[in-house]
């Protein structure tokens, strides 16, 4: 039997390793655990009205939201986990027009979108009654997925599996035909590798002679515990600005997040990161203190970006027995658990299907 390592629990570690297949390989999966991105994030899916321009990344992020009734299904999540809540977009009303008219468009590649309305103020206020009286653009297929919850109940699938996960910062050699990976504790040789480290891919690659495009990028979201009992029930928002508004169940709700390039590693909760995320929604909340005022904490995160913001991931064209994935930036939660699927894919079956969904993967891993 293959015996196949996973450097990095992330959502795309942890989404690949669910869907290999057990009778071919023998999984070894190593979490680094500190300062990941998805434990930390909770995130909208709902990529169909985004204006970036690359138009392979948009495909990727298109299937990846396409994938999650897949996902839902394939392992049983329930709704404290994903939730198709359906989307609110809040932009001036003239531009609310253009956006309909971009979503109705792309809806004909994509009809997972659902439906789409323009709601006039006080719609939107019904619907998400955090939210002033202001227009908005819904899209119904839009949902939301928590991080930290998806990571724990992969985990506990795949201790169900009895695949073993081992909590350590390891170190990649290659021994001949065969990888060696280096722990504080032990040492293992391996078949085959899977780097999904996000950020600490580059640290990992550089003893092997490889130059990597990558950086990490510090992010922290603020998670109030209101007593919204029925906030299970509303949609998402996406407000005009950096910020997203994102109720979940039981009174949890998050505003986030960050983007902060020049802190790189840091983990530490800023003051400047709360002010920054509030002052910037309050002109949208119908009443900002109740709340503002609401026990909060901060989570943070380090998410990986590269020089263009897209993700890269696959074998390596110096040597298939070493894949990796990195790069998601601030859509991993969109378009990781696609990538973890198609990377097992790829191993299960030896086809691969990621070429329509990055450059080459030279542009990012040069030796």
């Amino acid at each position: 039997m293959e015996k196949i390592a996973i450097i990095g629990g992330g959502i795309i570690g942890m989404t690949t390793a669910n869907y290999l297949d057990t009778d071919q390989f023998k999984i070894t999966l190593f979490d680094y655990g500190v300062g990941q991105a998805t434990k930390a994030s909770a995130g909208i899916i709902s990529p169909w009205l985004s204006k970036r321009r690359n138009k392979t990344w948009y495909r990727l992020a298109k299937d990846g939201a396409a994938f999650f009734p897949k996902i839902v299904q394939d392992f049983a999540l329930d709704s404290s986990i994903y939730a198709q809540t359906g989307t609110l977009i809040i932009r001036k009303k003239e531009k609310l027009t253009e956006l309909l008219e971009l979503a109705e468009e792309r809806k004909k590649e994509a009809p997972e979108i659902g439906e789409l309305k323009l709601l006039a103020a006080e719609q939107t206020a019904h619907l998400l009654p955090l939210l002033n009286q202001i227009p908005s653009l819904y899209v119904t297929g839009g949902g939301r997925l928590n991080g930290k919850a998806y990571l724990h109940y992969l985990s506990d699938c795949l201790e169900r599996k009895g695949i073993t996960i081992i909590n350590d910062k390891v170190q990649l050699q290659k021994r001949s035909d065969s990888w060696l990976i280096q722990g504080a504790v032990n040492e293992n040789l391996f078949d085959r590798v899977i780097l999904t480290a996000g950020p600490s891919l580059k640290s990992l690659l550089k003893p092997l002679g490889y130059r990597v495009d990558i950086r990490p990028q510090k992010g922290q979201l603020i998670a109030f515990d209101t007593p919204y009992n029925q906030s299970q029930n509303w949609p998402v928002a996406m407000l005009d600005g950096e910020a997203d508004l994102i109720p979940f169940n039981h009174g949890k709700i998050l505003l986030g997040a960050t983007h902060e390039n020049e802190a790189m590693w840091d983990l530490t909760p800023t003051k400047e990161a709360y002010i920054q995320l509030t002052e910037s929604t309050k002109t949208f909340l119908a009443e900002p203190e109740k709340l503002l005022k609401q026990p909060y904490h901060l989570q943070v995160g380090t998410r990986a970006y590269t020089s263009d913001f897209s993700p890269f991931f696959g074998p390596l064209p110096y040597d298939t027995t070493l894949l990796v994935a990195s790069g998601l930036g601030s859509s991993g939660l969109t378009t990781g658990p696609y990538i973890g699927y198609l990377l097992a894919k790829y191993l299960n079956t030896g086809k691969w299907y990621g070429e329509d969904y990055q450059k080459n993967i030279g542009e990012y891993i040069k030796k």
